[in-house]
């Protein structure tokens, strides 16, 4: 074939390939000009650079069956009910209280010895918020026991502690205030709370006295405290939740500083593949082909797999949500601890790589692995131990700072393997994910009378905290504790777009206020600002931060249109280098 011929095939090629796999296609050829040439320059070294780019698409793998797992848990940001709205109970005069959690401390023989919390009910006086203001009241064990006829012990105030059923919750604190009872312990007949409300036919719901559910296993604790003759007494206050809890602000400096290290890394690697094929195929000789015969270490997604994504996301979100239990949640334990101990030991490769060059150059062969470098060799205990440590321990008060270790540096693995090719495929695959979790988490209530999302993130009916696919961080200042999380999901989703921006603008060569990463990273941050703010003005109730992230993330191409296609831009680039190599081969 003449080279007039060879040029010709070669921009043929060029303009049917897709723009979909331009930036794949860009990083394997510069690859295989690595390899060319080292082939010339230094014959041993070229079974590394092969041993190294197989490691890397093995990587690559792994990465991609981690996005499968921990996108499919994606949940909502989330700090804890402890207000609850009951639409199947509406309010009216003198039934009209929000239902609130509430504490009771115990206190035996004047020591503080345990404390429940309990839910308020529909009727009576709101309780106290701060604990300084709540009196410690004794407490009282009602005879008959569940309160329905006038008690036969004389009250002075006492609290008086009672068994649900035989009459309504309003006949029970109707005899207990006129008994002289100064607040109602209602003991519930099974582990769970129950919301206590006015039956629709009553007309004496005006109530003097706060009354408050415990649960089955702490009214037993006090009646055997009652029945071995000693003075119990208890406080009833409801705290209320502070406007912002330092634990948010952390949450989210996490999510965005994640996105920014991963695109930048992303960023860098494309940069680099981009500069080291054009040095190369300035001087390429005929030994270097166009063709491309294997695969690269960078996953494309493609317009039809982002939307069957959402689909099969969408079926495992309810598989977890039928099948939750605790051995479930152990699998996904061992899956995310496995996900995370590989993108621990890719990150730290690629960061330890900078000063043990040689280790991360020298391969040795590994049963059923293949070529691995020794750094991967020497990091690789570690992450497995990390993972391994956190997983046994992971019941422990500290255990979310390991949790948030491993998930950090899997999404940053993630997000450094797994990309969107284009604007086009990145709109679409937040759409659908904007969709997702609108259902999955206001829609579904209809449906199921539940929010699914919120269920499966919290990992009811598992024994478990929730599901371990979570950054979380315990509330520093909140008086019922617990913890701000957020999905997996909502930092890779977004962030796929964002790191695609910051590619576009270092290959476009525009600066950083010219470009649209800026605005992209401010456009996430305000989105999940506006969801932290929604999250504490409904009350701790989770909300889908794709709700507020996507509109926000995808508001701001203002201009979009140019970079529908980002491929264009590299196959131009590829054909006048294909067409320099050509020129310099005919004047050889």
């Amino acid at each position: 074939m003449t080279i007039k011929n060879r040029q010709s095939k070669s921009k043929k090629k060029q303009k049917n390939r897709s723009p979909l796999t331009s930036l794949s296609h860009l990083h394997f050829c510069t690859v295989r000009s690595i390899i060319c040439r080292e082939k010339k320059q230094n014959p041993n070294r070229t079974t590394s650079l092969i041993s190294r780019e197989r490691e890397r698409e093995m990587v690559s793998k792994s990465a991609l069956c981690a996005l499968i797992v921990v996108l499919f848990c994606s949940s909502p940001v989330h700090g804890g009910d402890i207000v609850h709205q009951d639409d199947k109970a509406p309010k009216r005069p003198g039934c009209d209280n929000d239902f609130v959690l509430v504490k009771v401390p115990i206190y035996i023989e004047g020591n503080e010895v345990n404390e429940f919390v309990g839910v308020g009910a529909r009727f009576g006086p709101t309780l106290e918020s701060k604990e300084k203001h709540a009196n410690q009241t004794r407490l009282a064990l009602a005879d008959p026991p569940h309160c329905c006829s006038a008690p036969k012990n004389k009250l002075t105030g006492e609290v008086i502690l009672v068994h649900r059923g035989n009459c309504s919750f309003t006949a029970k604190a109707n005899v207990a205030e006129a008994a002289g009872a100064s607040a109602i312990l209602i003991i519930n007949n099974r582990a769970e709370l129950f919301k206590m409300v006015c039956e629709a036919n009553e007309t004496d719901v005006v109530i003097g006295i706060p009354a408050v559910m415990l649960p089955q296993d702490a009214g037993i604790s006090l009646e055997e405290s009652l029945n071995n003759k000693s003075t119990v007494s208890v406080q009833l206050y409801s705290p209320k939740r502070p406007s912002v809890d330092v634990a948010e602000v952390f949450l989210w400096l996490m999510a965005v500083g994640t996105i920014l290290c991963a695109s930048y890394w992303s960023a860098w690697s494309a940069r680099e593949a981009a500069i080291e094929q054009d040095k190369l195929l300035k001087d390429a000789s005929e030994d270097f082909s166009m063709e491309t015969t294997g695969s690269s270490n960078v996953v494309n997604i493609s317009t039809t797999s982002a939307i069957l994504f959402v689909l099969i996301a969408s079926c495992f979100l309810f598989m977890l949500y039928k099948l939750m239990s605790f051995w479930f949640i152990e699998v996904l334990v061992v899956l995310f601890a496995i996900g995370g101990a590989e993108g621990l030991q890719t990150c730290l490769v690629a960061l330890l790589s900078r000063w043990f060059e040689r280790a991360a150059d020298t391969f040795v062969k590994v049963p059923l692995l293949g070529a691995v470098s020794y750094l991967t060799l020497a990091v690789s205990p570690f992450c497995i131990a990390f993972a391994v440590v956190w997983a046994v321990f992971r019941r422990v008060s500290i255990a979310w700072i390991g949790q948030d270790i491993l998930g950090i540096a899997l999404i940053i693995t993630v997000l450094q393997i797994i990309r969107v090719p284009n604007l086009k495929v990145g709109t679409v695959l937040l759409s659908c994910a904007f969709l997702y979790d609108i259902f999955w988490v206001f829609v579904s209530k209809w449906w199921f009378k539940e929010s699914v999302m919120i269920v499966v993130a919290r990992g009811d009916k598992s024994g478990e905290d929730g599901i371990p696919m979570l950054l979380k961080i315990p509330r520093m200042f909140d008086p019922w504790g617990g913890y701000s999380i957020i999905g997996f999901g909502d930092i890779i989703l977004p962030g796929l777009l964002i790191a695609f921006s910051l590619r576009y603008d270092w290959l476009s060569k525009k600066n950083l206020r010219a470009g649209y990463f800026l605005w992209a990273m401010i456009a996430y941050g305000l989105g999940l600002l506006i969801t932290y703010v929604a999250l504490n003005l409904m009350d701790g109730h989770g909300q889908p931060a794709l709700l507020y992230i996507v509109p926000f993330t995808l508001g701001m191409w203002k201009d979009p249109w140019h970079i529908f296609d980002f491929g264009k831009k590299e196959r131009g680039s590829q054909e006048s280098v294909d067409e320099r190599r050509t020129a310099k081969t005919m004047s050889a």
